[in-house]
């Protein structure tokens, strides 16, 4: 059976908890006996400060140690909290990318994905993405939450998702011994996969990667079909220069949506760029708080940027279901000031670092 949470933690998508009384509450229940997850109530015991009484602010996050390295080896059933009681339903244990070794896994329940679904749908809404259409969807599946949760919101959206799998690691591993022209070729495959969907199905959005679209963009016969057919597209994972990204949307696609979604599973979902920039702005994220949130640091001192500068990213998810606070992301991006009433800074212009944990950081294909 499981125990009661404090009410805060679990309003609405679309309310507004005062964040440091609902960091709070999730402090309580994280570090309670009969409610925390082993894993944090084992950590507990190593701190030097105590996370109920210590940690008033979200600023008072950088205070934790950053753990998502030990997600690498836990056994995932700890990083569930008690207070879920013997039984919670759990959607799926998804893999971080793996680009710097092990990947790192993560727990998803049912309670989350509920509201990250309703989140997210809504920020569509506000870009003018169409319901009750089918997606084509050229995104990572099996251990990646990117393609379970997609296939899930376009079925709470009304459409069908037609998917194409993408095995990023395989693409980095290409790219890491030099074998270029394979790694082309398998972009090339994507495409090859992507053609009958869009030539058989009345597709509305096509959610894909930027290499993939360019590759897409060079078959005259697939672009036609896209500005026949599909209303939005959805660009997510990799890099894309502004000045392709405005070629795409002014020229290529000029009647289509054209939107990007910046994802990470150590926040344990994605959030859609801010609505109403134009074409000559850089696409910006607002994280959606409190339960995901953003900050832009000195990566040698640890202290804030200037909005305007970039810096490092630092991620925290704060939630009934998970806590992950601190944790130094392998992304470079521009701190932002962020929109009334968030919590923490938007960001815009995020690209990977070159090394991190001492490995050599591969974008790929995502």
């Amino acid at each position: 059976m499981s125990s009661a949470a404090d009410p805060i933690l679990e309003m609405p998508f679309d309310a507004q908890p005062d964040p440091d009384a609902f960091l709070r509450a999730a402090l309580r229940w994280h570090f309670s006996p009969e409610t925390g997850s082993p894993f944090w109530l084992r950590i507990a015991e190593t701190l030097d400060f105590d996370p109920v009484a210590d940690i008033r602010s979200y600023d008072d996050l950088t205070r934790f140690p950053n753990v998502a390295g030990r997600l690498r080896e836990v056994p995932v059933r700890d990083l569930v909290p008690r207070g879920y009681g013997p039984d919670p339903e759990i959607i799926g244990i998804y893999d971080s990318g793996g680009t710097t070794g092990a990947p790192k896994r993560v727990v998803m329940l049912r309670e989350w994905l509920d509201m990250l679904l309703a989140h997210s749908s809504a920020q569509l809404d506000a870009h003018g993405v169409p319901r009750g259409v089918d997606w084509a969807l050229c995104i990572p599946s099996g251990p990646h939450m990117v393609g379970e949760t997609f296939h899930r919101l376009v079925k709470h959206r009304g459409g069908l998702p037609f998917p194409v799998d993408v095995d990023p690691r395989w693409v980095k591993k290409l790219i890491g011994r030099g074998a270029k022209a394979e790694a082309e070729a398998y972009t090339e495959h994507l495409v090859d996969q992507l053609a009958p969907t869009l030539q058989s199905q009345e597709i509305g959005v096509l959610m894909l990667t930027p290499p993939t679209l360019e590759r897409l963009s060079r078959r005259d016969d697939l672009v036609e079909l896209v500005r026949k057919k599909v209303k939005a597209i959805m660009w997510v994972g990799t890099q894309l220069d502004a000045d392709t990204r405005h070629l795409y949307r002014t020229e290529l696609f000029p009647d289509a949506a054209f939107v990007s979604g910046f994802g990470n599973t150590m926040t344990l979902g994605h959030v859609t760029e801010r609505p109403g920039l134009s074409d000559d702005e850089p696409c910006v994220y607002d994280p959606f708080s409190p339960y995901m949130t953003y900050n832009v640091i000195d990566g040698d001192t640890g202290r804030p940027v200037p909005y305007g500068e970039r810096g490092r990213i630092v991620m925290h998810y704060v939630g009934k279901s998970l806590l992950l606070p601190n944790n130094l992301e392998r992304d470079y991006g521009t701190r932002i000031r962020p929109l009334p009433g968030q919590t923490g800074d938007a960001i815009a212009d995020v690209a990977p670092v070159k090394e991190f944990d001492n490995e050599t950081v591969i974008e790929g294909v995502y």
